[in-house]
């Protein structure tokens, strides 16, 4: 469908609602995120948990993986159940209601309110992508360059977040700085309910008609999960179930993988799919490998590279120390600054005749990423030595890190959009989702590795996460010639 709302910046109108919609809920989570590490290592007298570096960051992991592996039963509800309108706002009053509770200082309620991110971010998260999707006609050349203004609008929010609860944890402490994401999650939702009648129908019915029977059995099975997960987490705060954030990491990771390679061989083999759509999934395969890779570098920028920046970076800017949390604002910058560029090239190339295939521009995507972990390993033999190094390490890392980033991520979600087969969309782009699950899962444990204790074994660690990277895409590269063929077939079909 095209909206007939008025445009926004060149775009279907509606983009407009889910931009600022993603942008303060982006606010919300990477304001939080950013300190998350940081909290659960910090002493008792800086008011954190006191916890290792190797189970907070497993935590981290495991929290960030939590928060993507919940869209795929955020995508199936809104597709099945109460579409992707609702499904948006109810997870984002439930994203509220979670940065509320961390807000409260009370570090037993610190895991409750996570679970409650996890949950509401499982349902916004996969449906606000799919809609951008649904506001485009299959042959409208409009779609890379507006998800990279939805990309954009990301960024957007993750500096408001990253700059405001920075800011307040080092002058107010860390539950003013929960309480300030919780805030931010407020203004997105009445931004979203003033503004939804631009969305022009999009999302605001399920994709699948199911019987009264087959709904109401889904409620009852949504709710059974919701009062085990209930009780569970009432057993582990309590002390009366124990458990390793490393070891549990480790096997979430691979749970996560067999669920991520199950459910996608069942949409292919089982959704009963013609020839073309069968091709389409095959390329949008190597696009989610790249992904998987991609994040798993890409996220240590809140464990590792956050405890680098607060460990073995030089903050001091005359008589002002810079909150550790704002480092991360660089990628954000450069995103907004790099953005319009992107958004012009593929469009230009597309005139040209010239589009490159996804699966191309996520494995460049993917290289460029990994050189990043070659400016830390130079960083990293200047820490060993005892300096604090200066800040432009991280700086340049994170350019590098968002050069990759707009190649592969804006790309993969249109790609997605695109070779998905329309009547699995959101549960595609949950499926797609995954791919930041496993990244992320796999990042906390390798994060783990870097104890601000030991290091003189930082150099040689970035040095083979950017070896092996570097490989992988290039293995990525060489395939996509393959599944360029595929994608025009897949466009030949729907043409």
């Amino acid at each position: 469908m095209t909206t007939k709302i008025k445009d926004f910046l060149g775009q279907p109108g509606g983009l407009s609602t889910l931009f600022f919609t993603e942008m303060w809920e982006r606010m919300s989570y990477y304001g939080m995120r950013a300190l998350l590490v940081l909290f659960m290592t910090a002493s008792i007298q800086e008011g954190g948990l006191v916890i290792t570096v190797a189970s907070a960051t497993a935590i981290y992991g495991l929290y960030t993986g939590a928060v993507y592996f919940m869209g795929l039963p955020g995508g199936w509800i809104a597709d099945r159940l109460i579409g992707g309108q609702r499904a948006v706002w109810y997870g984002g009053v439930i994203i509220m209601c979670g940065h509320i509770v961390l807000a409260i200082p009370n570090n037993s309620t610190f895991f409750v309110g996570l679970v409650l991110v996890v949950l509401g971010t499982g349902l916004l998260k996969p449906n606000i992508g799919a809609m951008v999707g649904q506001l485009y006609a299959d042959d409208d050349d409009r779609r890379d360059s507006g998800y990279t203004l939805y990309y954009l609008g990301i960024n957007l929010g993750s500096i408001i977040g990253y700059i405001v609860c920075g800011y307040l944890q080092v002058e107010m402490g860390w539950h003013w700085a929960f309480g300030a994401a919780a805030i931010g999650m407020g203004i997105g939702l009445i931004q979203y309910r003033m503004t939804i009648y631009k969305l022009d129908g999009a999302g605001a019915q399920p994709m699948v008609a199911m019987s009264a029977k087959a709904t109401k059995r889904s409620w009852q099975i949504i709710a059974a999960a919701m009062i085990g997960l209930a009780v569970l987490t009432f057993l582990m705060i309590s002390g009366q179930l124990s458990f390793d954030p490393v070891t549990m990491a480790q096997y979430v990771a691979i749970a996560i993988t067999v669920v991520f390679l199950a459910y996608y061989a069942g949409v292919f083999f089982f959704g009963n799919l013609d020839g073309n759509e069968k091709r389409s999934l095959g390329a949008l395969f190597l696009v989610c490998l790249a992904s998987i890779f991609f994040w798993t570098g890409f996220e240590q920028a809140g464990s590792s590279l956050n405890l680098f920046g607060r460990d073995y970076t030089e903050r001091m800017l005359g008589d002002f120390e810079i909150p550790t949390a704002w480092f991360q604002s660089a990628n954000s910058f450069f995103i907004i600054i790099l953005s319009p560029f992107f958004a012009a090239l593929w469009i230009n190339l597309a005139k040209r005749m010239l589009t490159p295939s996804y699966g191309l521009k996520c494995a460049v995507g993917l290289i460029i990423m990994a050189t990043g972990f070659l400016v830390m390993f130079f960083a990293a033999q200047a820490a060993a030595t005892g300096l604090r190094v200066a800040p432009y390490w991280l700086v340049a890392t994170y350019f590098l890190h968002t050069v990759g980033e707009l190649c592969l991520s804006p790309v993969a979600l249109a790609a997605v959009s695109k070779l998905s087969p329309k009547r699995f969309a959101g549960q595609m782009m949950g499926v797609f989702v995954l791919t930041y699950s496993i990244g992320n899962v796999i990042a906390g444990l390798l994060a783990g590795n870097f104890d601000p204790n030991k290091v003189e074994d930082m150099p040689n660690l970035y040095l083979q996460i950017s070896l092996f990277t570097i490989a992988i895409g290039i293995v990525i590269f060489l395939l996509s010639f393959k599944t360029k063929a595929w994608e025009k077939l897949a466009e030949h079909k729907r043409a």
